[in-house]
């Protein structure tokens, strides 16, 4: 009996030796080959670690550098890897995540391809466990196939145009009360003039417009679960050249033991703001108009014709994580980077000033307003071209494929990085690095000389469910904002976009103010 319990430990310990070198020995070294018969380059497979070690060191060499405040050259500073292996390897390049093989791809038709299929043939790769505690593991970015058409149909309403027209109303009452409280300070300051944190306050403003337009809380009210999340962004920034060692998370290390404690606090707030609701709607029989109120909506209804679409209560706190984190960081972000733009080009400032005054007056524009603000959705549009919040779009295969002329292997993460393909001059032109918001004079599709080199919200069935209410709070907060102030960069400003899950101004964003009012 000794010997067969011997022959079988021994067998398992061979077994386990020979899975480990399959998956951190044979696997990269034909991957590898599989791509260099191709024509595919990149960077030599390490150990265990890949490009995590190299990437780390880029990342820490980049950290200090301060581009030229003109320059929309910015590459270097959010995606140092890439921009130096690039140059040694070509545009579509292979890199390793620890033992995870990525391929670069820059073609806007494989991109496409990709971001467009409806059969389920891509899913999103592998995340870091705090990403999904961040954002919602059982939400509507995370969740795949049959699960996400459940969400995605749920949601969906969430985003008419008739809720849209019900947000707006939330987005101009908080933009009006922020605004309100500037100029009260710029009237008291020499020169009517005064210098604000921009990235600080577009956080505070978006968090409310958030907290009030889909949950119909504050900011004040909601404050516990953004500074939660802020701070697990962190976590998450630190970490992301780390080695992904599976169930490494359960492993009750100090970082672990925070990241906990940050879920717990993010999630029983959340928990709280979604039972006060329901006990609203007991009392009143009235879900609400917002994101929230379809939400719970969806959990006390079931659709026998079409199968179940009800959320759980545990569904339900998911998505508030993916829409308190994801409404207040990418937005705030691009209204960051669209003043710096304006500051930089005061005579696209002036051009939009006098279009918001001819369309909108001093009134706080309607929708129809809005709609007549060409030259301010041509900005914006410019803006998603050069600083598009969203550093980049990732995509895994669940069986071998052909993309273009390349055969993929299985399990192999395809990287969009939307900075670099904006910035292609094959599609852009010349003046591809130039802020240019002419280009976007005939519409979106006829920007480039590709139709499908636009992927600021991504495209196909995945595609950003929050554009239009982006947008919609963008051109609301710009309108607005030109009506009462004019502004300037600050010489406090450091010019160094970083990657911070999304397109982050490592120094701040200090804008120069001044009121109109007199």
């Amino acid at each position: 009996m000794g010997y067969i319990l011997a022959f079988l430990v021994a067998l398992f310990l061979v077994l386990f030796i020979w899975q480990l070198c399959r998956i951190l020995v044979w696997k990269p070294y034909s991957v590898a080959k599989c791509f260099e018969k191709q024509g595919i380059k990149g960077v030599p497979y390490k150990f265990l670690y890949g490009s995590l070690g190299q990437m780390k060191k880029l990342r820490a060499e980049s950290t200090g550098l301060v581009l030229d405040t003109n320059s929309n050259d910015i590459i270097q500073t959010v995606l140092p890897h890439y921009h130096k292996w690039s140059k040694l390897y070509g545009e579509e390049m292979l890199y390793w995540n620890g033992v995870e093989p990525r391929i670069i791809i820059t073609d806007a038709d494989m991109a496409k391809q990709i971001l467009s299929n409806k059969f389920g043939f891509y899913k999103r790769p592998r995340s870091n466990p705090s990403s999904k505690k961040l954002m919602g593991e059982k939400g509507l970015i995370f969740v795949e196939g049959e699960e996400w058409v459940r969400h995605r149909r749920i949601l969906n309403p969430a985003f008419s145009l008739e809720k849209l027209k019900m947000m707006k109303k939330k987005i101009a009452e908080c933009t009006v009360s922020k605004l309100n409280e500037w100029e009260k300070q710029a009237l008291k300051a020499e020169n009517e003039s005064i210098q604000i944190e921009m990235n600080g306050e577009f956080i505070k403003l978006t968090s409310d417009v958030i907290a009030h337009s889909a949950f119909g809380s504050s900011y004040v009210e909601a404050q516990e679960a953004f500074q939660a999340q802020k701070e697990l962004q962190k976590w998450i920034v630190a970490s992301s050249t780390d080695i992904l060692i599976p169930g490494w998370q359960y492993v009750p290390t100090p970082s672990n033991i925070r990241t906990w404690k940050l879920d717990r606090k993010l999630r029983n707030k959340l928990r709280s703001i979604v039972e006060t609701r329901i006990r609203q709607v007991s009392q009143s029989c009235n879900y609400g108009d917002d994101l929230l109120g379809v939400m719970i909506q969806s959990s006390e209804v079931t659709r026998e014709d079409k199968g179940s679409l009800k959320f759980m209560i545990s569904e339900i706190i998911e998505n508030c994580k993916a829409f308190f984190f994801a409404g207040h960081e990418t937005t705030a972000n691009f209204l960051n980077w669209t003043f710096f733009t304006l500051s930089l080009h005061q005579e696209w400032q002036q051009k939009l000033r006098e279009e918001v005054l001819s369309e909108c007056g001093m009134e706080i524009p309607d929708s129809d307003m809005l709609s007549k603000l060409k030259l301010v959705n041509m900005v914006l549009l410019e803006v998603l071209r050069l600083y598009n919040p969203v550093i980049g779009l990732f995509r895994t295969p669940m069986e071998d494929i052909k993309l273009g002329k390349l055969i993929i292997p299985k399990g192999t993460t395809l990287e969009m990085p939307i900075h670099h393909i904006h910035r292609k001059k094959e599609y852009w032109g010349n003046d591809a690095n130039d802020f240019n918001p002419m280009r976007f004079a005939n519409g979106i599709a006829k920007a480039a000389k590709h139709p499908n080199a636009f992927l600021p919200f991504s495209v196909g069935p995945r595609n950003c469910i929050g554009q239009t209410f982006a947008m919609l709070e963008a051109k609301m907060v710009v309108a607005l904002f030109l009506q009462k102030f004019s502004f300037s960069l600050s010489s406090d400003y450091k010019h160094a976009p970083i990657d911070y899950i999304t397109l982050y101004p490592r120094y701040g964003m200090p804008i120069l103010i001044k009121s109109l009012s007199r």
